[in-house]
This record gives C-alpha cells, structure tokens and sequence, in this order.
C-alpha cells in the first residue's frame, strides 16, 4: 500500500496535462468554473503545488495516519500550508478510499 506521499506522486503525474486539462473543462462547473473532483484525476499546476505544500508540512504522525485526519486537523494543516481546505480534504479522502480499497483487496489470513 502507498503512503501518502507515494500517493500524493500518483495524483500529481499528470499535472498539468493538456489532455485531462480539457476534460476537466467539459465537467467544469458552469458558475464557478472549477472541476475540484478531477483535482485528484488531473490536477492543475497550482494543485499539485499546493498538495506538496500541505504535505511536505504534515508530522510523521499525521502522514501516518492521513486516512484518519479529522476534519479540523486537514484544516488547520490547510490553513498552515496557506492553501484551500476543500483542496486538501478531497486528496485526503481519496487517500483514504484508496487505502480502504486496498485493504479489502487484500488476502485475509
């Protein structure tokens, strides 16, 4: 299983990919123009940015840990890293769904 900064690697690969840039496009949402969903699918320059910002100030417990953070603490990490909570909550939610998924994949003994 990844952790979270392996994870954070996977989601920023494609940044800034003319290809999935203009598919967020097509799903944009038509009053703010943001596609904050397709950030882990895609993320923009400025994303994946502020992804490593938030990550890179993360204690070794918390990236431990990431698929549990509280609402509060992704937060206050946001609000540290001086980048936009929704941002954060989604990668961290999908982190966790990722780790979710692979658990259950997993043989049991």
């Amino acid at each position: 299983m990844k952790n979270i900064e392996e994870y954070l690697e996977q989601v920023t690969s494609l940044e800034g990919d003319s290809f999935g840039l203009m598919v967020r496009q097509q799903f944009s949402d038509i009053l703010s123009g943001a596609s904050e969903l397709a950030a882990l699918a895609c993320p923009t320059q400025q994303e994946a940015e502020d992804l490593r910002k938030a990550v890179a100030i993360m204690t070794e417990s918390e990236k431990k840990d990431a698929e549990n953070l509280s609402d509060e603490k992704i937060r206050a990490i946001s609000e540290d890293a001086g980048i936009d909570e929704a941002l954060l909550s989604i990668f961290i939610n999908g982190y966790a769904l990722y780790c979710k998924r692979v658990r259950g994949s997993e043989p049991r003994n």
